[in-house]
């Protein structure tokens, strides 16, 4: 896995350079470049929110002496709180994607680009004074890299749909395989993951009724026969852990020619079905997930995008939960909220990019520690 290079703290600021300092002209007594460095680093280290990030300024400021500038000392809460509410999300993240570059190319085979798409509920983060419910955000993960591509925030998880077509365009999906789940299986996300050079695997639910029940009948009429009559494929592995067992049969095949509505879903041209039996503490279940792709027939190369978006939950959602604690995260203030969000998404990544024996969690907590370890994990030299 390739490992981020960073020569110094100003390689970091590079990153930020076009970023517009959001902050009003007059009392300017802290550097812009200061206070994301700060926020950054304080994120990695353990910090869930502004006051969290002030703090763990006040007890580090001699080391961070050595590093930034810092013209008027350490900068209060308030003052981190102020910028993170006012930084506009978008903008914000896209300052990552020079980071994100330097991580390195896939190689040659494109296949292992996937980029899952999916949505997370913030549930602490509802603000019932202003009618507000919980935050909804809507994240790109780059599966082989672990590394977080972009989000979108949404005040409802039924904007999903609308928001997934506005979060590929503020990021590079050109010869990726893009996975989502059965909300995004619409026409023109389609359309345009085709349009911008990636292709598709989508889950299939109810939501695509006629869809759905077409590739639901025809695959399950041919498997009566065992595929005998198209040329289906079939590939079985078996996943252990946790004292669970998995064992996944997966099935692909060409979209047939006379399949409801095919003209109007831009590139396809496979399907398939995923059923999964789980076997735990003596108690045992199906499931059955059906898929539309624009990927060509390699049913292993289908499994591995389907398993690769199964991952997401547990490489992504579940490190945010339980290493972040997002879920318990009890910001209100919207911009704050999504500013946040995407720091601890960028902080996962950048933990996950280190070649050690620690877990995730373990490496946060390091970092948190040992400033030489957070520096290596921001690729500060250590003086």
């Amino acid at each position: 896995m390739a490992e981020i290079q960073f020569d110094d703290v100003d390689s970091i600021l590079a990153c930020f350079e076009d970023l517009k300092d959001p902050r009003s002209h007059v009392n300017r007594l802290h550097v812009f470049g200061d206070l994301l460095v700060i926020s950054i680093m304080a994120v990695i280290a353990g910090a869930d929110g502004p006051q969290a990030i002030g703090v763990w300024a006040e007890n580090n400021q001699e080391w961070l002496k050595k590093h930034l500038r810092l013209p008027n000392g350490i900068p209060s809460h308030d003052t981190l709180g102020r910028l993170l509410a006012a930084l506009k999300p978008i903008a914000f993240q896209n300052c990552f994607q020079a980071w994100i570059e330097t991580v390195g190319p896939l190689g040659e085979d494109v296949d292992t680009n996937q980029i899952a798409i999916d949505g997370k509920v913030l549930r602490s983060s509802h603000d019932r004074s202003k009618g507000l419910g919980p935050l909804w955000l809507v994240s790109a993960w780059a599966v082989d890299r672990t590394i977080s591509l972009g989000q979108l925030a949404t005040d409802e998880k039924s904007n999903e749909i609308t928001a997934i077509p506005e979060l590929l365009e503020n990021i590079e999906i050109k010869g990726a395989v893009v996975t989502i789940d059965a909300a995004g299986c619409q026409r023109e996300i389609a359309k345009k993951i085709i349009a911008d050079g990636g292709d598709y695997v989508f889950a299939l639910k109810g939501n695509q009724g006629k869809l759905h029940d077409a590739v639901t009948h025809y695959i399950t009429t041919h498997m009566e026969n065992d595929f005998a009559d198209i040329p289906a494929r079939r590939y079985v592995e078996t996943l252990k852990g946790h004292g669970r067992v998995d064992e996944i049969s997966y099935y692909q095949m060409p979209v047939p020619k006379d399949l409801v509505n095919l003209e109007k879903w831009a590139g396809l041209r496979t399907i398939g079905v995923a059923i999964r039996q789980s076997e735990s503490h003596s108690k045992s279940s199906t499931e059955v997930r059906f898929f539309i792709g624009s990927i060509t027939l390699g049913v292993k190369k289908f499994a591995r995008y389907v398993r690769g978006h199964w991952a997401i939950e547990n490489t992504l959602h579940w490190c945010l939960d339980v290493t972040f604690r997002e879920d318990e995260n009890r910001v209100r203030e919207r911009n704050t909220a999504n500013n946040m969000a995407w720091l601890k998404r960028f902080a996962l990544s950048m933990l996950k990019q280190q070649n050690d024996k620690y877990s995730i969690a373990m490496r946060r907590r390091v970092a948190g520690w040992n400033l030489d370890y957070l520096a290596k994990v921001l690729g500060i030299p250590v003086l």
